[in-house]
């Protein structure tokens, strides 16, 4: 918790130094087990013989709807993408509903109608669920908590060698500035739109190119920067960026230099990083090319032997700066 006010701050919500703490020193101290540990995105469960993968998320998003999508086309991929980079193959999805009284009805069924595309579209059956309704004033229009099974074909995460090379599918940031967009306050014009999508697919076939994938996660809340700085966290080694070989549009740049935003630390729902062999990469990069959510995957780093323990970016300019977990949030309820 905050130490100074012994409150739970917005902060503690945004995916970087604050809600690790909060999840490291309370939840994980007041819940531990084995399985729970790992503090990957889903459990993986060995249930007489069968390996199952489960995770629960719940999304708060203001607006509700963006360009690119809504909460529960939001909700949906988050579930699914979150099974995916444990090598799962999503199979079914819970869905519960948190309605404040007064939301419009045809913005429900919008919603839902979503939803049911979604699952259709990830290829997951919405099999169970729950409804609230909150009184006026007392909630956020609509919260929608989603959770997943899987099935495991493939044990995830392996052990991370120096040399290997982390990867990305694209670009970094489109969520994120498409959510700061469609906020009406800040009369941002935009035409970007989220890159919510599910990955199932396109890391099925990277799983099907190379048995030497390492580590695969999805670069939501705190970004690409705080992903890396998971998988380097007291670890005997440490990531460098290549910052040319980082993709990101130009309306990204353009608002992160107005708002004095960092890109790295924006949030995506697109996106998996992906750290492989080095002498896999390559079929891995073209595999990803091959797929329509893999079209601009490049390498983007490798993991090195010092600074061990961080993440490091190698500017374009020839400098380095450490690129550290961010405290708190850039831009809060953005998933």
């Amino acid at each position: 918790m905050n130490t100074v006010t012994n409150k739970i701050s917005i902060g503690h919500g945004s995916g970087g130094k604050l809600t690790h703490n909060l999840i490291k020193n309370l939840f994980l101290e007041k819940f531990r087990n084995p399985i729970l540990e790992s503090l990957t995105d889903s459990a993986i469960l060995n249930i007489n013989g069968t390996r199952l993968a489960f995770t629960t998320d719940s999304h708060v998003i203001k607006p509700i709807f963006f360009p690119g999508g809504n909460i529960g086309k939001l909700a949906v991929n988050g579930t699914v993408n979150d099974l995916a980079v444990m090598g799962a193959k999503p199979l079914y999805i819970s869905c519960s509903y948190v309605i404040e009284e007064g939301f419009d009805y045809q913005s429900l069924e919008r919603i839902t109608q979503s939803i049911s595309q979604s699952a259709q579209d990830a290829e997951v059956c919405v099999v169970t669920g729950d409804t609230k309704v909150v009184e006026k004033g007392k909630g956020d229009k609509i919260f929608i908590n989603t959770s997943g099974i899987g099935l495991c074909n493939y044990s995830l995460p392996k052990d991370i060698e120096i040399g290997d090379k982390v990867l990305i599918n694209g670009s970094i940031g489109d969520h994120e500035i498409a959510i700061l967009s469609a906020r009406e306050e800040l009369g941002l014009n935009l035409k970007i739109e989220s890159d919510c999508a599910p990955l199932a697919d396109l890391i099925s076939q990277v799983l099907k190119s190379s048995e030497k994938i390492k580590f695969m996660r999805d670069p939501t809340r705190g970004g690409l920067a705080t992903t890396l700085n998971e998988i380097v966290e007291e670890k005997d080694f440490g990531i460098l960026l290549e910052e040319r070989d980082i993709l990101i549009r130009e309306e990204v740049k353009g608002i992160c230099s107005l708002l004095g935003f960092d890109p790295l630390y924006l949030a995506n729902e697109g996106k998996v990083v992906i750290v492989v062999a080095r002498e896999d990469a390559d079929q891995v990069i073209e595999t990803m090319h091959s797929h329509l959510l893999g079209r601009d995957a490049r390498i983007i780093g490798e993991v090195v032997d010092s600074p061990k323990g961080m993440v490091c970016l190698k500017t374009q300019v020839g400098g380095r700066r450490i690129v550290d977990m961010l405290v708190g949030t850039q831009v809060p309820r953005i998933c």
